[in-house]
């Protein structure tokens, strides 16, 4: 399936030593104190953002809620960075993240990806007015915006290796980019809407948080039909909790299983892009 389909209808001793010293105790915590702690990020709306109560709101933490109803415990939702969340060794601050992660194989050397949960594709944007990039090759050379530690800036440094199976293959079109990183995607398409090359001549990110931003009146475009690569996005925890991953892939499961995922994808997306 393709991914327009899809939105129609992503040193070794040290870090195993520091990843199990958590090994069955996460679980353990979470049952005693009936809570749920998830990382992911406050500005990256449909997936997670905070709406104008100050509450979390979108797909990420809709699917944290419910994983932590699955386990029957209360979420409760943090905000470190996202390089500070993909770095690992977490040691308990808290206990899964569910931020629409990529897993590659860089970040499976300090964390774990029990259960992808649903797929996206990943598109180049730029300003209304541009006329100089019309299809993706034509943003080389050029600046883009993309989120520090992201996939997106993995792709644009010729480096990202994604660790799924079934993933389909993809090249690299985009040859030098004068790479621009930003806390997070969001805060790169708020300098794109500022106008066509001002500081920015394309971004780099997730297809839903385009059409989103696109909803919301940003003046941007997709350039060209086509998704540069899929990603699949996995929950993620700190390497090495055998029993805490085990509990989270039943629960994805589970929630794949009865409607919860697919119904959760159709609130926020329009469309199943959990299959």
């Amino acid at each position: 399936m393709t991914g327009l389909a899809r939105i129609a209808g992503i040193t070794a001793i040290v870090i195993a030593a520091t990843g199990s010293s958590f090994a069955g105790e996460t679980l353990d915590r979470i049952m005693d104190k009936k809570t749920l702690v998830i990382s992911t990020d406050a500005e990256y709306p449909p997936q997670s953002s905070l709406n104008a109560d100050n509450e979390f709101v979108g797909f990420d933490i809709d699917v944290g809620r419910a994983i932590a109803k699955y386990l029957g415990v209360e979420a409760e939702f943090v905000t470190p960075g996202w390089d500070v969340i993909t770095a690992g060794h977490w040691s308990g601050r808290w206990d899964m993240s569910v931020g629409s992660m990529t897993p590659t194989k860089k970040r499976a050397e300090v964390l774990d990806f029990p259960a992808i949960y649903y797929f996206t594709p990943a598109a180049l944007v730029v300003h209304e007015k541009n006329t100089s990039i019309l299809s993706t090759k034509d943003a080389s050379g050029h600046k883009v915006g993309v989120g520090v530690s992201t996939t997106y800036e993995s792709y644009l440094k010729k480096n990202l290796v994604i660790d799924a199976e079934n993933v389909p293959e993809f090249s690299y079109i985009i040859n030098d980019a004068d790479i621009r990183t930003y806390d997070t995607d969001l805060l790169a398409l708020d300098d794109l809407r500022l106008g066509d090359g001002v500081r920015l001549d394309a971004a780099f990110t997730a297809l839903p948080t385009v059409l989103e931003a696109k909803k919301k009146g940003y003046p941007i475009k997709i350039v060209g039909p086509e998704a540069l690569f899929m990603e699949p996005l996995a929950i993620a925890t700190d390497k090495g909790d055998a029993e805490l991953n085990a509990k989270i892939k039943e629960a994805v499961s589970a929630l794949r299983e009865d409607g919860t995922l697919s119904r959760l994808s159709e609130k926020w997306y329009g469309g199943d892009l959990t299959q």
